[in-house]
């Protein structure tokens, strides 16, 4: 009985501490946080390759954690009583202004599409994140697998030694794998200065007494393996295999930011958002299919001007070093980079403490590289930013649009362990006219 409720669907962290535990207990090892941050869930269906057409292998995806105010970045008013001190600037592209907090991005900008008609259908920030990353409302019966799980569960692995899916910086908003398998969620990073920690042997266990602790487990494993023949069983085998294969893996040295110029690391900044980007760049580099960049501290419902003073200067130049470094090096045709945040600010703004609040009716995301043409904005909004007057994009059509850059098949479907049928980007229609 006791058993039996170990390894019981409702009962994740059970699972996880056994797993764990058994890894350090056995190995003498902390197996990376594939096997610590991960939820369980085992799909069916059959699993396809990509199709359709698209540049992009793999995605960058910079994500604005709070809800980005689009007048005081990528979508401003001059003149408009709801524009407040923000001053504008020209760019690149013709006829396309931004803040003038952005003026390495402004250069930048023949690279970038802006989707200035976003609209969403959730205010809050809970719901907002799980809609932007999933494209379909949270519920409490079922988890809904995100971009990057999808990517990683359609279309096979570019570099089998490393994730197909990592997120840097991240406090693992989202519902991550979802209903699919464990193995295709992120692999969380927290500081990309640290690396991937805990992913070496341990002083005073050699490579011998490694390998024949590795076949005890095995031996251990093998009945128990037979007795509970189960998806979600064989799913934390998969994941404790993949963690100890990058472990003896020389792509390890994938997450290392030492070995970069440190000219190149000045460029991107010395902050974690800056040193995420470049960790990113790194990592689609190795062939890693999805990496995701969280930038928290959005969330500006006091002294508005102030939070854009302070954090879009550093933003600006790791975004900016980002573009120019994928071009330098002939990545950035295949890598889609994506800026995107849960919804926008009101133009209105709040005279008590010069503050924005929440705004899924108009906001700003935009896409770069992966086959979009640049040096243009799609959809637009009204003189003061209040409301979409052209090109409205929901989040499912923008998470169609990432889709179709990386050729996944919109159309399948894949059923859930309830016998529930979902699709990529939920319904969504992708924006074929801003692909060159």
């Amino acid at each position: 009985m006791r058993t039996k409720r170990l390894f019981d669907s409702s009962d994740d962290f059970s699972r996880r501490a056994f797993v764990s535990g058994a890894a350090r207990g056995l190995l003498g090892l902390t197996t990376v946080p594939l096997l610590s941050g991960l939820g369980l869930r085992a799909a069916t269906g059959a699993v396809a390759g990509a199709t359709g057409g698209g540049t992009a292998r793999s995605v960058i995806y910079l994500y604005m954690s709070g809800g980005m105010s689009h007048l005081d970045t990528f979508d401003p008013k001059p003149g408009a009583a709801t524009q407040g001190p923000t001053e504008s600037i020209r760019t690149a592209a013709d006829d396309v202004l931004v803040s003038s907090n952005l003026p390495n991005l402004a250069r930048h900008m023949d690279k970038i599409c802006l989707f200035r008609g976003m609209q969403s259908t959730q205010g809050a920030h809970a719901q907002a994140r799980y809609f932007l990353h999933t494209s379909y409302e949270l519920r409490g019966t079922i988890k809904h697998p995100t971009m990057g799980t999808w990517l990683d569960y359609m279309r096979e692995r570019q570099n089998p030694a490393l994730p197909g899916h990592v997120e840097i910086g991240g406090q693992q908003y989202t519902a991550a794998a979802g209903f699919l398998e464990s193995v295709h969620g992120p692999l969380p990073i927290g500081d990309p200065d640290a690396g991937l920690q805990n992913s070496r042997r341990p002083n005073g266990v050699s490579e011998d007494v490694a390998a024949r602790r590795l076949a005890r487990l095995e031996r251990m494993n093998h009945e128990f393996a037979d007795r509970f023949d189960h998806k979600g069983i064989r799913a934390y085998a998969d994941m404790y295999d993949q963690a100890l294969r990058l472990m003896q893996s020389s792509e390890l040295a994938a997450f290392d930011l030492t070995a970069e110029p440190e000219s190149i690391r000045e460029a991107y900044g010395d902050d974690d958002f800056g040193q995420g980007c470049l960790l990113a760049r790194r990592l689609v580099e190795h062939g890693v299919g999805y990496v995701e960049v969280v930038n928290g501290g959005w969330d500006s419902h006091n002294q508005n001007f102030d939070v854009m003073d302070d954090k879009l200067p550093p933003l600006d130049r790791s975004i900016a070093a980002l573009l120019s470094d994928l071009e330098s090096r002939g990545l950035l045709d295949e890598t889609l980079v994506v800026l995107a945040t849960e919804f926008g600010r009101t133009p209105q703004i709040v005279a008590s403490n010069n503050g924005r609040n929440h705004f899924p009716k108009a906001f700003t995301c935009w896409m770069a590289g992966g086959g979009v043409r640049g040096g243009r904005t799609f959809g637009g909004t009204n003189d003061d930013g209040s409301d979409v007057v052209e090109g409205a994009t929901t989040i499912p059509d923008f998470n169609a649009t990432i889709a179709h850059a990386l050729g996944l098949p919109l159309e399948q479907v894949v059923t859930s362990p309830s016998k529930r049928p979902f699709t990529v980007a939920h319904k969504g229609t992708p924006v074929t006219q801003v692909f060159a």
